[in-house]
């Protein structure tokens, strides 16, 4: 499967745009039902900034690829009078728009003095510093309920068997034994050298578990893992999570990489961050090109678990197979 990164690139634009427009209706939803102005000002400040929305795509582009070609639409004229049309899977996008939430949410809480104490994101003051701490930590929590009040949500999904479904998928991602947890295992990996081994586990927590979860919320909203999707059973959710556990390990790999050899005025956050902190990658430990050499291995491991499934939309399988290698090649 030869990767398209121009339709790949058009995809990602496509869902970003979508996923934006359900949360700009989502923040105003709110306002409107007499939450805080200036919480929602911050929710909205950290989750619309010009994110690439891999785990949005993730999520669409999982579900698209089992589900029947017509039922996404993922080149419709899009406006804000039809983003949400019950027939274009308007249940899909929420699900898209709480994993973004629950993202921003995690890079909210990371930016904190007391966690990685960062000044900027994307280019711009971090949520404490363009608001105040409290408020900074209000919008986190308040986006992390946001997420699954989507996912619970009747309208995301008549099934309720899949919501309950969407709703411990993100859960488990989120809490001590995922993105919680590997935040916990950072923080103390700056008083002591973590091994390799130990490392990847940490980055698998605080970085994969979201995106495995991702991957896996499109197959779940699909129906794969009550036996409803293509190539029906367990078989779909077990490639699906190989392919989502590969792509996370290896974008974590390339989060490291930039770290050590981006440039700052594209990624958008200060550099060299990792190396003055003396926290433990795999870069510091396999080298610059060890590091590149293991992130290729795992999107290769990735690309073959896609390969195993039968899609009913080649073509969203075709994007997932260039996000793989997307991943790895990405300047921000």
């Amino acid at each position: 499967m030869s990767p398209d990164k121009t339709n790949l690139s058009g995809q990602m634009q496509n869902v970003a745009q979508r996923t934006d427009i359900t949360l700009s209706r989502l923040f105003d939803a709110e306002k409107a039902k007499g939450a805080a102005p200036r919480l929602v000002d911050a929710m909205a400040y950290s989750s619309l900034n010009g994110g690439k929305r891999v785990r949005a795509f993730l999520v669409v582009a999982t579900a698209a690829m089992l589900l029947e070609n017509e039922d996404i639409k993922p080149n419709a004229n899009i406006s804000e009078a039809n983003i949400l049309d019950a027939n274009d899977q308007a249940g899909l996008w929420q699900v898209a728009a709480a994993f973004e939430c629950l993202h921003a949410y995690s890079l909210i809480h990371d930016d904190l003095p007391a966690m990685d104490d960062a000044a900027t994101r994307r280019g711009r003051p971090a949520c404490h510093l363009a608001f105040d701490e409290a408020t900074a930590i209000l919008a986190g929590d308040a986006l992390q309920s946001l997420a699954f009040q989507l996912l619970a949500a009747p309208s995301t999904h008549p099934d309720p068997g899949i919501r309950a479904a969407l709703v411990l998928n993100l859960a488990e991602a989120a809490g001590d034994a995922g993105m919680a947890g590997g935040q916990m295992f950072d923080l103390e990996a700056e008083n002591r050298v973590l091994d390799r081994q130990e490392t990847a586990v940490m980055q698998a927590m605080k970085t994969g578990a979201l995106i495995t979860s991702s991957v896996r919320a499109g197959g779940q909203y699909a129906g794969a893992e009550a036996g409803a999707g293509a190539g029906a059973g367990a078989d779909v959710m077990i490639h699906l999570e190989h392919y989502g556990k590969a792509i996370g390990q290896a974008f974590q790999i390339a989060d490291d990489l930039l770290d050590a050899e981006g440039d700052e005025s594209i990624v958008g956050k200060p550099l060299g961050q990792d190396d003055w902190r003396g926290k433990s990658t795999l870069v510091a430990h396999l080298g610059i090109d060890g590091a590149r050499l293991e992130a290729k291995n795992q999107v290769d491991k990735a690309r073959q678990a896609l390969a195993q499934i039968s899609a009913k939309s080649p073509s969203w399988q075709a994007d997932l197979d260039s996000m793989a290698q997307y991943i790895i090649t990405r300047n921000a």
